[in-house]
């Protein structure tokens, strides 16, 4: 951004610090006003014809962009890849104590991904895991939405669940 002498225009559209527009007029004319009121001169609309420039403090301009950007950053909701870990031999009562937690995860706004890792011969029954899988999902299907169906990746079974909106 271009300020004070920096802009070496022939004409620019002028704004005052309060808003109102002060004309066309030359780039050495506006450094004068700007001066005299102890302010900054600062290119706003570099593409326009002619040029805009606004009367402000510089300074308090810079500042209060930064801020608004910080509290924006802030405000974003960062949503985490949480994980729940099953296994193909889990019993209800177990299911039903990770699933409650995985609904909190859920209800905090987090994606969840839930895994099974098969061991041995559990291998040859991957539609076994799979099954748990999808009464794992049948447990919590009220609060989420399945992103990812349950799929075999070699000695894991994967799903992903989001958080329904």
């Amino acid at each position: 951004m271009e300020i004070n002498e920096r802009i070496r225009d022939r004409e620019l559209r002028v704004i005052d610090a309060d808003g109102t527009q002060l004309g066309i007029m030359s780039a050495f004319e506006a450094n004068r006003l700007a001066e005299e009121k102890n302010l900054d001169l600062v290119k706003i609309s570099p593409t326009a014809v002619p040029p805009v420039c606004k009367i402000m403090d510089y300074g308090k301009f810079k500042f209060d962009t930064a801020k608004r950007e910080k509290d924006a950053r802030k405000n974003q909701k960062i949503s985490e890849m949480k994980e729940t870990w099953l296994s193909m031999t889990i019993d209800t009562h177990d299911l039903e104590t990770k699933a409650k937690q995985t609904r909190k995860f859920l209800v905090a706004g987090d994606k969840v991904k839930v895994s099974i890792r098969m061991r041995g011969r559990q291998q040859a029954h991957a539609d076994l895991g799979v099954k748990v899988m999808q009464d794992f999902y049948a447990l919590l299907q009220d609060v989420c939405t399945m992103d990812k169906r349950p799929l075999t990746e070699g000695r894991n079974i994967i799903m992903i669940l989001l958080p329904q909106k």
